[in-house]
């Protein structure tokens, strides 16, 4: 008779389980930067959108609505604030425009810094000129406008392009 028992031995399950770990921490590591890269581009897409929703709520003298970063009406800012917000976490983003800020806006510009959800990543920046496209660090530092709820920057600069 022959004693063959069917199984594994516990050396081989071990390694089994080794292998599987180490590649579960692979692939763990690996979703967290596609995550952030997802959050950039989510980001970026909101950013990008604000061109066309000042538009929507422009008159025919060019002017914006009033309060237009914080204004969730046709034409504010508002809601994509908060949804480029959602993604990259608050306190990362400057919006400001100029004009009354009680009645309508002539220009606005809205930038974003990336590097709270990657190290090494660019700010964004949209604007009432048409553009929306990557800026440097010492261009985000030269936009007025704040993180809470814009401001009244007549006196400063209102676009991407310094």
């Amino acid at each position: 008779m022959s004693n063959s028992k069917k199984g594994f031995t516990l050396i081989e399950l071990l390694v089994v389980i080794a292998i599987i770990g180490i590649l579960s921490g692979i692939v763990l590591t690996s979703l967290g930067a596609a995550r952030s890269k997802a959050k950039i581009a989510s980001a970026q897409a909101s950013t990008s959108s604000m061109r066309s929703q000042a538009e929507l709520g422009s008159d025919t003298s060019g002017n914006y609505v009033g309060n237009l970063c914080s204004s969730v009406a046709t034409g504010g800012l508002g809601t994509l604030w908060n949804a480029v917000n959602t993604q990259i976490g608050s306190g990362n983003t400057r919006c400001g425009y100029s004009g009354d800020t009680a009645v309508t806006s002539a220009n606005w510009v809205f930038a974003t810094n990336f590097e709270a959800v990657s190290a090494g990543a660019n700010y964004y920046c949209a604007d009432s000129t048409g553009f929306a496209g990557p800026i440097t660090a010492t261009n985000y530092g030269f936009v007025n406008g704040n993180s809470s709820g814009g401001q009244n920057v007549a006196t400063g600069n209102v676009d991407c392009s310094f």
